[in-house]
């Protein structure tokens, strides 16, 4: 290696939402960090003015803060028996490519879990029986939603998040998600505004007999400033949101909420355009001594570290385990092995419908800006006579009206080009609202990432490969809450129904409505059948922590982002407060 840096207390890999939460926490705590980025620096004043960041063909056409595929792509097949072929085009996946991460370009929905999700298998097994869980490799997280809560608070205290409670210390709140765990106060700013289309469903669905509320947002409704001294402006329904940086420092982000305090620190050291290759284990065997790595001009180096915190997007995390060689493949004959287990998407569906006359406005958005439903989500309703468990958010959403996205919204019948496609456009842009269904996705023991044993990126290392399809659960639950949906856009008025049900076809990473990928180094109590503790160390190498939606046992019918980084501070704060100063496993075998 041509450089081996002064080692540091903590090395970060990644330094998206997860990473930035993590060096906050250490470097606050004294400790000396070193963060290691494969993107550039971005800044929101000089990379996302106001006057560039609506550029939709930059950002949402063309992917321009996405990771290029020629830096590294993934491989993927529906079934073991197929070969896998490198992905080609992101739909499915959005890699961040910059400081930052995909906490830069994120629409800004900021959900808390509930809490069956922590404890999907106890709590199946408990109402249902064991009968419930077959063909379903189910497992709780070895962290309850109690333990979580103070460590939600405190994200969202960082993010400046917009809400509604709806569970205040086991008090239900009026107008607020009647079913979200108990929370020890309210969101710190205001929920979001209503549009036309929002207010329309809010009506339709509270009359039938559902509970909606306002989505909580990273995109916060008031000037705020978070503890950390950092001050952000309001939401100005712009609309361009998600693909987007954002301007106004209102959206939830790294650059808006973390970073400017972060940098100030002289014991915090960052290194962009420095990808890192693979963590390296010490003689051993039982802990690793930091990380190798490749700068922008093709040189290797070494980073030493007491404490490596791999914390980059959920693909690369478990790459990076199997890269380095921490921890055992997962193993789909056999059940065997934890690295590249449970592997989990997001099952979704949508249905638009159209309102001839009525103008619903779209180009007053943001990227979480909707009302929900949850009475169908999770385990809120008796799955008794149910085929399937878990279940989806219902939402009406005004996230955007990007004029190129939309005009292929267009009701059926539509010609796709000429004066016919330009007066359809004209007549549905104002007119079309959309229902979107957010729901679980359960592991089964086919789907799995391990590593291509073909295909290698430009340093010669291979790429990780995706095994998997919708299981029988998820289409099950994504048709009957797609039925639900289909009721509700009648009930409101809507005509010339468009329905979208992504599980009627194999799964595919080019035509998906969610980027929300997950599972792959879960954590668990249970070494046997999970890579990481409850507190995200490796159970095979203890100074080895990996944060991020990697470490989800099972997906949630929520977006992942805030449980990331309510994960992130429990780990950095569990790594200062007991690690430091007795380093060795923080939970036993």
């Amino acid at each position: 290696m041509s450089l081996i840096r002064k080692k540091a207390d903590v090395v970060i890999v990644g330094l998206g939402w997860a990473g930035s939460v993590m060096a906050e926490e250490l470097t606050r705590a004294g400790l000396e960090v070193v963060a290691i980025e494969r993107g550039a620096w971005r800044d929101t004043s000089t990379d996302f003015p106001p006057a560039v960041d609506p550029d939709e063909l930059r950002w949402h056409t063309r992917r321009k803060i996405m990771q290029p595929m020629s830096v590294e792509t993934t491989t993927f097949r529906n079934r073991s028996d197929q070969d896998a072929a490198p992905v080609r085009n992101w739909s499915a996946f959005q890699f961040g490519w910059n400081v930052g991460g995909a906490g830069t370009h994120w629409a800004g929905m900021s959900w808390r879990f509930t809490p069956w999700d922590f404890e999907v298998a106890t709590q199946t097994r408990e109402r249902y029986g064991a009968d419930k869980m077959k063909g379903l490799q189910l497992q709780d997280w070895g962290v309850t939603y109690s333990e979580m809560e103070p460590f939600y608070d405190r994200f969202e205290r960082i993010a400046g998040t917009s809400g509604k409670a709806g569970n205040l210390n086991g008090q239900p709140q009026q107008g607020g998600n009647v079913f979200e765990g108990a929370r020890q106060r309210d969101y710190p700013t205001p929920p979001l505004k209503d549009t036309h289309w929002m207010s329309k469903y809010r009506s339709t669905t509270e009359k039938m007999g559902y509970h909606p509320f306002t989505v909580p947002a990273g995109n916060i409704s008031q000037a705020y400033v978070n503890p950390l001294g950092v001050t952000m402006g309001p939401c100005t329904y712009c609309g361009f949101c998600d693909f987007h940086g954002c301007g106004n420092f209102s959206k939830s982000s790294p650059q808006a909420c973390i970073l400017p305090a972060l940098m100030r620190r002289k014991n915090f050291t960052l290194l962009t355009n420095t990808e890192v290759l693979h963590a390296v284990k010490h003689a051993d065997g039982k802990t690793v001594t930091g990380v190798k790595f490749i700068s922008e001009d093709g040189k290797e180096g070494f980073q030493p570290a007491d404490i490596v915190c791999i914390t980059a997007y959920q693909m690369d995390n478990v790459r990076l385990m199997l890269l380095s060689g921490v921890g055992e493949q997962y193993d789909p004959r056999t059940g065997r092995g934890t690295i590249g287990r449970n592997y989990n998407y997001q099952t979704c569906s949508s249905v638009t419908g159209f309102f001839d006359n009525e103008y619903m406005n779209p180009f007053i958005g943001g990227g979480a800006l909707a009302v929900q439903i949850d009475d169908f989500n999770g385990d809120n309703f008796d799955h008794s006579q149910l085929d399937f468990i878990g279940g989806a958010g219902i939402m009406g959403f005004s996230t955007n009206g990007r004029p190129i996205q939309n005009m292929n919204g267009l009701r059926p019948g539509t010609p796709r080009w000429g004066s016919e496609w330009k007066a359809g456009y004209a007549r549905d842009y104002q007119t079309a609202g959309t229902i979107f269904c957010q729901g679980t996705s359960m592991p089964v023991r086919e789907a799995f990432l391990d590593l291509d044993p073909v295909y290698k990126d430009r340093h010669g290392q291979p790429l990780i490969r995706m095994t998997f399809d919708w299981n029988k659960n998820d289409i099950r639950m994504a048709n009957y809450v797609t039925d639900r949906a289909i009721n509700i856009m009648k009930e409101v008025g809507g005509q010339h129904l468009v329905v979208d049900n992504q599980t009627e076809k194999s799964w595919n990473p080019y035509m998906q409505h969610s980027s929300h990928t997950i599972g792959g180094a879960v954590m668990g109590a249970d070494p046997t059948t999970s890579a990481l503790n409850p507190y995200l160390q490796s159970w095979d190498a203890h100074n080895l922590f990996v944060v991020g939606a990697s470490a989800f046992p099972n997906n949630g019918g929520y977006n992942p982002t805030v449980t990331v980084g309510a994960l992130a501070v429990r780990a950095a704060q569990a790594i200062y407060q007991k690690y430091i100063n007795n380093p060795s496993p923080l939970v036993g075998a």
